[in-house]
């Protein structure tokens, strides 16, 4: 029983404690605001601030403890009223940018927001100039600030997309500010995968939030963007690489390892070549949706147009629609998609045709394939031949420009070669290729021509300076013999 006692007297000690430490248990500014049926006193009784202890005092200034309009109101004791513009934010900070200030309200919430909000594209300077362009009431509230995860939060997962909206999906207020920038975005967000789980409740899929960030949003140009190309795949990463969070959702978590191995993944985030495509390159940005059967030639061939119209008029398409068959994905894959390569063609161990060509099932595909392998490459054998014949030539000191310049014609050839494969027609395949060899041909006599005759005036300076040193040393002989004839005469 005094065990009993005795907790309860510490539970009764730590709870006054707890609320000592809050602040005022009573704030006159809120009961006086309340009696006159003020709206903002009716909404602070929900407040998170309310909750933990903080009086109007915390961000007005005064005296709360005083019942007295003049003495709580009074100046000499902080009173500021309403703060305006900048000094918003500045009241905010007091607290939220002290780690010591937010520590006595025992909150984890990060110390750095001030910061980010000046450093974001938020903090540049409205019209007016006198102010920045959004404040943290302007997205919190000012007197009903409730907890990010409270389902009544502006800025909670199912609502804020709601509330980003306000301003950009405004085409007269966004007009002053960013006339390029869309204002459909919630639109096409609405549409996509996560737009359409999110309105049905899901707060766990990717919001304006998720890929922008809250305080620290930068413009998609800006190096440090989480959005910016090089960063767009670890901001996506973020929730689809962890198996934990996207259990649930039946789609596999390694696009990102995929991804990074692939082309266009080390075109982008090793060689940082911008124009290589990201996630939202092919999936969309506020409309991202999984490409579909009928869409992914689509998506691949706003890079790759002369393939996509080359597959679009070949007898596959029709093949690969009757099943149901992803188009380019089918062959090259997704998010691994590695180098085109010639492996890649034929028949031969490692090539994609035989996937679905045997010498049982589709036959004919078959030999088209392997002749078209067959056919690129004499091409890339003759190419290296004629390569080396040009570089042997030209280090041994010959004039053979006009053939070097004529020798690009092959490579060319070879890469309309390659391209016309997604055509799968050999009579047009063949073409290409043989006109390649065709220069390919001139190209090598002219250069084995030119080696040739190297050799030739080789040979024939070998010969001259050996006939012109006999001459020369007959002739010395035949001096000799003169000048010993006259000596004994």
């Amino acid at each position: 029983m005094i065990k009993l006692l005795a907790a309860i007297f510490g539970l009764v000690m730590f709870v006054t404690g707890l609320f000592a430490q809050r602040g005022p248990r009573t704030d006159q500014c809120l009961t006086c605001h309340e009696a006159i049926s003020d709206r903002n006193a009716a909404l602070y009784r929900s407040d998170v601030h309310y909750q933990r202890g903080v009086t109007c005092a915390g961000c007005h200034g005064g005296n709360a403890s005083q019942e007295e309009m003049e003495h709580a109101m009074d100046p000499r004791a902080g009173y500021i009223g309403v703060p305006k513009g900048d000094a918003v934010t500045a009241a905010c900070a007091k607290c939220h940018s002290n780690s010591e200030e937010m520590a006595k309200y025992r909150s984890s919430i990060p110390v750095q927001q001030a910061e980010e909000i000046a450093s974001s594209i938020h903090g540049k300077s409205a019209l007016s100039g006198r102010e920045r362009l959004v404040q943290c009431t302007t997205c919190h509230g000012a007197h009903g600030i409730l907890s990010a995860k409270n389902p009544a939060s502006p800025v909670h997962p199912l609502k804020v997309t709601a509330l980003c909206s306000k301003c950009h999906s405004g085409a007269s207020y966004m007009r002053n500010y960013n006339p390029s920038l869309p204002v459909d975005q919630m639109e096409k967000y609405r549409t996509s995968e996560h737009g359409m789980r999110n309105a049905k409740g899901d707060a766990k899929v990717a919001e304006c939030v998720s890929c922008h960030g809250s305080h620290e949003i930068r413009a998609a140009k800006d190096v440090k963007s989480l959005v910016y190309p090089t960063n767009i795949a670890q901001t996506c990463a973020k929730c689809h690489s962890n198996k934990d969070y996207m259990k649930g959702y039946r789609i596999p978590t390694d696009q990102f390892d995929k991804y990074a191995s692939s082309v266009h993944g080390k075109s982008l985030l090793v060689k940082g070549d911008l124009a290589a495509p990201a996630c939202n390159s092919c999936h969309g940005n506020h409309g991202a949706m999984p490409p579909g059967v009928s869409s992914i030639s689509k998506v691949c061939g706003t890079c790759h147009v002369m393939n996509a119209d080359l597959f679009a008029a070949s007898p596959h398409k029709k093949a690969f629609d009757a099943k149901k068959l992803p188009e380019c994905e089918t062959c090259h894959g997704s998010h691994e998609i590695i180098a085109a390569t010639d492996r890649l063609l034929g028949v031969s161990e490692g090539a994609v045709c035989r996937t679905c060509h045997t010498t049982e099932v589709s036959p004919k595909g078959y030999e088209v394939a392997r002749t078209m392998r067959a056919l690129i490459d004499s091409l890339d054998l003759g190419e290296r031949q004629t390569a080396e014949l040009v570089a042997e030539a030209e280090q041994k000191g010959m004039e053979i420009s006009e053939a070097k310049f004529r020798f690009r014609d092959v490579r060319q050839a070879r890469l309309q070669a390659k391209t016309l494969v997604h055509s799968f027609d050999e009579a047009k395949f063949a073409e290409t290729v043989k006109r390649g060899m065709s220069v390919t041909e001139e190209v090598q006599r002219e250069a084995q021509n030119a080696i040739e005759e190297y050799y030739f005036r080789r040979w024939g300076l070998g010969i001259s300076t050996l006939i012109i040193t006999v001459l020369a040393i007959a002739l010395y002989f035949a001096i000799r013999r003169i000048e010993k004839h006259q000596s004994t005469g």
